[in-house]
Formats: C-alpha cells, sequence, structure tokens
C-alpha cells in the first residue's frame, strides 16, 4: 500500500473509533440512570438489563468471528453491525415497560456486540502489515467516549431527558459507519476453523490462566462504566458531575495508550498488566470507603493506567499465548470472556448488591476479585518467558 493510501486509511480508521465510542460513551455510563429515572426500574431489574448486553455478546462474538471467517468480507459486516445497532437505539426510548426494555437491549447487542471485535481484527492487521501501533488508533476510542460522557452529562441536565443518550448512540454509530469505507477489506486470515481453533486454544494453558484473570480484572472494569454514574450520584455528585467524571476518567486513557507500545517494550507485557490491574485494585478499594466527592474526581485519572495500559497490553498477550494460525480466534474468545462474561457477571452482581447492600459494597468485591486477578497474572509471569521487549519489537 502507498504511504499516503496507509497514512489515510490510518487516519480514517482512527475517526472510525473516535466515533464509535463516542457512541458507546453516549449511552453506557448513563444507562442505569437513565432505566432508573426514566423507567424507573429496581436494581436487580437495571443489572438484568445492563448484563444482557456482554451476555448477548459472549455468544454473539464468535458467531460473527464465524460469518467473517466464512465470507471472508469483515468490513461489510462491521457495516451491517454499526448500521443496525445505531437504528434499533434509536428507536429504544420509545420502550417503557421492562420485558420489552429487556428484549430491545438483547436486540441492539446482537449487533452491537460486532462492532469491536470486527474492527479490532482489521486494525491490528493493518498496523502489523503497515508498522503502525494499535494504541494510537485506540486512545482515540478513549477521547471519544470521554468527550461523549462529558457532552451527554451536560445535554441531558439542561433538557431534563436522558432518552439523548440513545439519540446521540445512534448518530455516533451513522457516522461511524461512513468512515468504513476507506477501511482496509480484509482482516487476519485464518488457518484453522473456529472449531479446531478452540480445541487448540484450550491446550495452552497460559491463555486459559489469562481467561480467568482478564475475567476477574477487566470485568469489574466494564461494570463500572454502568455504575460509576450511580456513585458519583451517592457522593453527591449531579449528572454534569457524571460527565466531568468520565471526561477525566476516560481522556486519561489516551495519552497512556499514545505511548503503551514503549512502555511494554521497555517493561514487558506482563508487568505492564500487573500494575494496571494494582491501580484498578486500589481504586474499587478506595470507593469501598466512601471518599468524598472531590477524591472520586482525582482518583478518575487513574484509569489511564488501568485501562489505558491494560488494553493494549492484555491484546499483545493473547497474540503471543496463542499460536500463529489460531490468533484471530483467540482474541475473538478473550474477548467474548472479558468484554462478554466477565462484563455481565459483575454488572448483574453490581446491580444485585446495590439493591441490597449499597454501591460501596459492590466496589468492596470488585477490589476483592481483581486482586486474585493479580496473583494469577504473577503465575502466567512464572510459567512464561513473555517478558522482555524483544517479543514486541
Amino acid at each position: 500500500m502507498p504511504q499516503s493510501a496507509t497514512e489515510k486509511t490510518y487516519r480514517f480508521i482512527q475517526i472510525f473509533y473516535f466515533f464509535t465510542f463516542f457512541a458507546f460513551g453516549a449511552i453506557f455510563p448513563l444507562l442505569s440512570v437513565f432505566l432508573e429515572e426514566e423507567k424507573g426500574l429496581s436494581h436487580t431489574q437495571i443489572g438484568m438489563v445492563i448484563a444482557a448486553l456482554p451476555l448477548v455478546t459472549i455468544f454473539m462474538q464468535p458467531v460473527w468471528g464465524m460469518l467473517s471467517d466464512y465470507t471472508r468480507r469483515p468490513k461489510r459486516l462491521l457495516m451491517l453491525a454499526s448500521l443496525t445497532a445505531g437504528l434499533l437505539g434509536a428507536f429504544y426510548p420509545q420502550l417503557s415497560i421492562f420485558p420489552a426494555l429487556f428484549i430491545g437491549i438483547i436486540c441492539i447487542a446482537i449487533f452491537q456486540s460486532g462492532i469491536v471485535p470486527l474492527s479490532d481484527s482489521l486494525s491490528l492487521n493493518f498496523v502489523q502489515r503497515n508498522g503502525k501501533e494499535y494504541g494510537n488508533i485506540r486512545l482515540w476510542g478513549a477521547v471519544g467516549f470521554a468527550i461523549a460522557v462529558f457532552v451527554l452529562g451536560g445535554v441531558t441536565e439542561s433538557t431534563g431527558s436522558m432518552d439523548w443518550i440513545f439519540y446521540f448512540f445512534s448518530i455516533g454509530l451513522v457516522i461511524a459507519l461512513i468512515t468504513l469505507f476507506q477501511f482496509p477489506k480484509r482482516a487476519e486470515e485464518v488457518s484453522l476453523p473456529f472449531k479446531k481453533g478452540l480445541h487448540t486454544l484450550i491446550k495452552q494453558k497460559s491463555f486459559l490462566l489469562f481467561l480467568i484473570s482478564n475475567f476477574l480484572i477487566f470485568g469489574p472494569v466494564l461494570a463500572n462504566n454502568y455504575y460509576f454514574g450511580t456513585f458519583i450520584l451517592t457522593v453527591g455528585g449531579t449528572l454534569s458531575g457524571v460527565g466531568v467524571a468520565f471526561l477525566l476518567a476516560a481522556g486519561s486513557e489516551a495519552p497512556f495508550m499514545k505511548f503503551a507500545q514503549q512502555v511494554i517494550n521497555r517493561f514487558g507485557v506482563l508487568a505492564v498488566l500487573i500494575l494496571s490491574a494494582s491501580v484498578s485494585c486500589l481504586r474499587w478499594l478506595l470507593y469501598y470507603f466512601e471518599p468524598s466527592s472531590a477524591v472520586v474526581y482525582g482518583s478518575t485519572i487513574a484509569q489511564g493506567v488501568s485501562v489505558g495500559l491494560y488494553i493494549p497490553a492484555a491484546l499483545l498477550l493473547v497474540r503471543e499465548l496463542a499460536p500463529d494460525d489460531v490468533r484471530a480466534t483467540a482474541v475473538g474468545l478473550y474477548s467474548a470472556v472479558g468484554n462478554g462474561l466477565g462484563n455481565a457477571c459483575f454488572t448483574f452482581l453490581g446491580g444485585i448488591m446495590i439493591d441490597f447492600y449499597s454501591v460501596t459494597f459492590m466496589y468492596g468485591l470488585f477490589s476483592l476479585m481483581t486482586f486474585i486477578g493479580m496473583i494469577i497474572l504473577l503465575v502466567i509471569k512464572k510459567w512464561t518467558k513473555i517478558n522482555g521487549k524483544e517479543q514486541f519489537d
């Protein structure tokens, strides 16, 4: 690919991530508040609705992967997923009763679940072929997410309506859809069918241990995205304050993602993952003691380390632990377990704990689970030799 064409594609991929995660930032952080204040659901019902998103992800991401492998047209599938999720999101505010809200979110999730793995697969293949860095793409997602929450916090508070989170979700995905015309057409080729690839990965003990660790570490991170707004309101914040908090949290991810590759090269991927997990663990522990809103706002910048470094490092580790011919399957499985199962489990448990105990108790459990995930990372570090920078040069 000519240099000018490569740079053009690179920019369009970055724009796609910005608007895609702008859409996610518009809806996910305020979804629990929308369901409680606009629809009158209990926290247990809210947990069920929100948990449906990652639960559907568990089952649908492998389906999207198999469709991509079968059709060899991941770009078209990504277009379909983005457009349909956006259209369904625009109609969601019209629903009112719990069963309809539950089924409606499942319909959105069926298509939304295909967006991240399909775009990640296309992007990872592009950066490897053209000497670019995934972190410099993914950071634009963090920027888009941060700006969306900040904007929507102000819009919802000034208009008095939470419906706007879904309208901005749809607008973001439609704009992202336009950029897809400049995306590379194909992702990484797979040498083995999904079932054979899964069978191969099951034999990789270090990979399986990392899936468990990722479940325990990143599940709470993703569940926090749904309940952090509730926590902010609990410690005396406002909807605009929720926007500011997420602007600081998600915005801090971008600079860390930009330099993630250099940090990984210097200290090793597992050391970076352990550091990121440690920061998450301490952050959740702090929230367990219900600090003041000022302390909570200040603590949000820790997300730069706990997410901004963790995501690129985790993807690199998955690709290193998996055999070459099943890397695409490994990425899909990693996403399904962390973004799907872990997210669903901790989101559902979070809703129950808020109903029967408190939001601070929920964060205490998050801290404990993250600590266990860190121990597993230390075991993987002892078992493997993926410590030095030579693995990623």
